[in-house]
């Protein structure tokens, strides 16, 4: 009789069995199932991380690429390459090797394209990603999270200007004489920055300067920055909305993460095949002695020339032996002092308000009208600036007088943002109203019954349970008291919290008491069904 035999392992298998059996292994099997007792949200806010990590992955791969083909160098040189209206011309070497990328290497353009592409969709997602945090409240248990992803923000704004310096054509050559002019406007260490920069006269050596910081510390800064966010993300619940219960992170999380990835690539890299970007052979080399008329920046940096252009003329004045000139410093003021109160806002909230009990769950922005409003205004005032960017273009587009334009966004920055806040702040608490009222005599149904009195009543159907926690308005806050020290005193900056609180908890309803929504629930009922007795009889 023949021996039963045990079938032999592949040697697929083997390698397969040892490497579940490493240690590795069974790390990566212990976040995997981890992973798969998350829960997150499958709300398209929380999306935009996806996209931005879609545009992070384009761009190093692209950039490895342009990396073979590009020449970092200011030394002029006659191009003779197959773009025949510039044969012949002399230019840099950097705007030579751009000529030579786009025209004389298969597939140089797409490459290139693709790049300048995925560094205009970067910014937007980030601030979009900004805004959705701020909005929802999702930063009161991720404040660190906050700072990364505006350092983040940062980083990605410097990695574009950088880029947008470096193929020497004429428009980032009026670029960087701007850029130029406004460091040589900082009173006492202007000319310093100047030549630090540029390492001499105008352009001197500002493409061999950005070019390491461009490929080297700019993407080193966003990988850091991404794995710090992913840790942080890692270590803590993740945030969902009242009453949604959410998905595993594993698969099903993942699993749409990486379709959404796998798309948002497949449109830059068709976008970069069928749209042009950044022609700099119709532009040409750059000129110290000559400037491109209608000139604009990338979009992500629109909002700071735009803070330049709306500085009234002749504001100077000389004190200390220097000229001090305003033009150059309330602009830079004003810009630093918006971004810095956008990264420290998640920490003055929580000094006004105090920590919550339930931080995980985010916040809808009509319950909050206060932080919804400052939002919408910090929007305004950053739409105003970005708007006065292109004054110029809109003057002559639409035949309007440069100085009107210039006068217009002049009042959009300063009367828009308190317009805005009033305003946002107003419509947030009739739609708290209107959710009240749905949670306390439910929805309309469309179905219309005449009481027996003659009066004709709609039937409404009540709230489905897992839609009440959503409608349930704000959340409750503990007021801030203010209490004396030991010697009695009280102190003006406990003061001045609590004033801050009141202020902020303006314009809030109160939860709805669970047996008033029951009682009014009972109260609409017998109104129907007495209508629907009615209606049969």
């Amino acid at each position: 009789m023949r021996a039963d035999r045990r079938p032999r392992r592949s040697l697929t298998e083997s390698i397969a069995g040892a490497a579940r059996e490493s240690g590795a292994g069974r790390r990566l099997a212990a976040a995997r199932a981890e992973l798969a007792g998350r829960r997150v949200s499958l709300h398209w806010s929380n999306l935009f991380g996806v996209v931005a990590l879609a545009c992070v992955v384009v761009l190093i791969v692209t950039g490895l690429l342009l990396m073979f083909w590009y020449a970092p160098s200011s030394q002029r040189v006659t191009y003779a390459g197959s773009y025949a209206p510039l044969a012949g011309q002399e230019a840099s070497a950097a705007f030579v090797s751009i000529l030579h990328t786009s025209f004389d290497i298969p597939g140089g353009l797409l490459v290139r394209q693709a790049h300048h592409w995925a560094a205009l969709l970067l910014p937007a997602t980030i601030m979009v990603q900004l805004a959705v945090t701020f909005f929802t409240g999702a930063f009161r248990r991720r404040r660190g999270s906050w700072l990364v992803l505006f350092g983040l923000l940062i980083v990605a704004l410097a990695g574009g200007w950088s880029g947008y310096a470096l193929p020497d054509d004429m428009l980032s050559g009026t670029g960087l004489r701007i850029f130029q002019g406004i460091l040589l406007g900082i009173p006492v260490v202007g000319t310093w920055l100047s030549w630090l920069f540029f390492g001499g006269e105008f352009p001197g050596r500002i493409i061999e300067n950005l070019y390491p910081v461009h490929i080297a510390v700019v993407p080193a800064l966003l990988i850091g920055l991404l794995w710090l966010r992913a840790r942080l993300a890692s270590r803590q619940e993740p945030t969902r909305y009242p009453g949604e219960v959410g998905v595993p992170a594993y698969p099903n999380a993942a699993v749409r993460a990486g379709g959404l990835f796998a798309i948002v690539t497949g449109l830059l890299v068709l976008v970069a095949a069928t749209v042009t970007i950044a022609p700099v052979w119709l532009f040409g080399p750059s000129s110290t002695g000559d400037a491109s008329a209608g000139s604009q920046p990338d979009w992500y940096t629109g909002f700071l020339d735009g803070a330049l252009r709306l500085v009234p003329p002749g504001w100077e004045f000389v004190w200390l032996g220097r000229t001090w000139t305003l033009a150059i410093l309330v602009p830079l003021a004003v810009v630093g002092v918006f971004l810095l109160a956008v990264a420290v806002y998640p920490f003055f909230e929580q000094w006004v308000r105090g920590p919550g009990t339930d931080d995980a769950l985010l916040d809808r922005p009509r319950n909050e009208p206060t932080r919804t409003a400052l939002g919408v205004a910090g929007v305004v005032f950053y739409g105003a600036l970005w708007g006065a960017g292109s004054a110029d273009l809109v003057a002559t587009h639409f035949s309007i007088g440069l100085e009107s334009v210039v006068h217009a966004f002049q009042g959009l920055v300063v009367l828009g943002p308190v317009a805005a806040f009033f305003l946002t702040r107003r419509v947030c608490l009739a739609l708290q109203k209107k959710d009240r009222g749905l949670l306390l005599h439910g929805y309309e149904t469309g179905r219309i019954v005449r009481l027996p009195g003659g009066e004709y009543v709609e039937v409404h159907a009540p709230v489905p349970a897992d839609g009440r926690l959503q409608l349930a308005g704000p959340r409750t806050v503990p007021s801030v008291v203010v209490r004396p020290d030991q010697l009695g005193r009280v102190h003006t900056w406990d003061r001045l919290r609590a004033r801050l609180a009141r202020a902020y908890l303006e314009d809030r309803l109160e939860p709805a008491a669970p047996g008033r929504i029951g009682a009014a629930a009972e109260r609409d009922r017998a109104d129907e069904a007495t209508a629907e007795r009615a209606g049969a009889a």
